[in-house]
């Protein structure tokens, strides 16, 4: 087995592991492309023709931050996949930091959260991705 193919196996392991997802690796278009200074990016494309791309990190990401990476990569997301097993984990989180900022408020809409969930902590991160910006990864 050669280091791609153990990558790729690795890389779908992750994936179910993590975040619960069962992806397959048909290919990879960008493999650990560097971000920053201390994470990379992997952008794959499955079997059943989805694009994800795959972020890991050693430093403290939050949302707000995967969603800049994507932005600056030239990637549309369709989806940030949320960790296995906490399907509303990004509401999880933006009402509790919202509760924090304001203890008072005890009728909290979805509208009124929309920014704390972006303070959610998101390393590393998977994401669907709907098109990719002008044709190019950056």
């Amino acid at each position: 087995m050669d280091n791609a193919t153990f990558d790729q196996l690795a890389l779908e392991r992750t994936c179910k592991t993590l975040f619960g997802v069962d992806v397959e690796v048909k290919q990879v278009i960008a493999w650990r492309v560097p971000v920053n200074r201390t994470d990379h990016a992997t952008v794959f494309l499955t079997t059943k023709k989805q694009l994800y791309a795959y972020v890991e990190a050693q430093s403290r990401l939050l949302l707000s931050d995967v969603k800049k990476i994507m932005s600056r990569m030239g990637l549309k997301a369709e989806l940030y996949v949320p960790p296995k097993g906490r399907p509303r984990y990004f509401d999880e989180v933006g009402r509790k930091k919202f509760n924090e900022v304001f203890p008072g408020r005890t009728h909290v809409t979805d509208d009124d959260i929309v920014f704390y969930r972006t303070l959610a902590p998101y390393a590393p991160a998977l994401v669907q991705i709907n098109e990719v910006k002008n044709g190019v990864v950056y």
